[in-house]
């Protein structure tokens, strides 16, 4: 039986146990011998990261040819129009290629999602907005990339879901041990 913790990492927080002396690493927050990442998720992005000890499903979980549903929460500069949703679900043209095409929609804020340690940087005349994206595959720092491509820079990053496991009942900082 594998076994797969969910851990809601903080934003600042590198994605390996290693420590590199500047940033909080994972072994500050999980003290689970045989466990690795399954992908990574930046250090300025928040949210689900998935640790697993069996290397098949580490391998499918981050393997894009598999093309498993990432869904993040990103707060943007502005408001995206229905133009700009348009071209994210069709796809983006990034310096490294198009991307596949994304599930792209406004949000409203979230009401229960936690305060961001630091603070975003808060303009008073530039309004912000929440998209929920869906993407299948997981190029380095694409959902930033994407949004900034269509004229919306990335504030802040929550990777909500991978596949069907999701951050519902998980707080910054810890995390929930499930079977596969």
């Amino acid at each position: 039986m594998s076994r797969i913790l969910l851990f809601n990492k903080p934003y600042g927080v590198i994605c390996q146990f290693s420590r590199d002396g500047m940033h909080p690493t994972l072994a500050d927050y999980i003290a689970v011998p045989g466990v690795y990442p399954a992908g990574r998720l930046d250090t300025d992005s928040e949210g689900l990261l998935l640790l697993t000890d069996d290397g098949k499903l580490q391998h499918r979980i981050t393997d894009p040819k598999h093309k498993l549903a990432k869904t993040y929460w990103a707060q943007v500069e502005g408001i995206p129009d229905e133009a700009a949703l348009q071209r994210l679900r069709r796809g983006v043209q990034l310096k490294d290629g198009m991307t596949l095409p994304a599930e792209a929609q406004l949000m409203e804020e979230l009401a229960g999602l936690w305060p961001r340690d630091p603070p975003v940087r808060f303009r008073k005349e530039i309004p912000t907005s929440w998209l929920s994206l869906t993407i299948r595959e997981g190029r380095n720092r694409q959902v930033r990339r994407m949004t900034a491509a269509v004229g919306f820079p990335t504030l802040r990053l929550v990777r909500y879901a991978i596949g069907d496991w999701t951050l519902d009942g998980i707080a910054p900082g810890q995390w929930i041990h499930r079977t596969a």
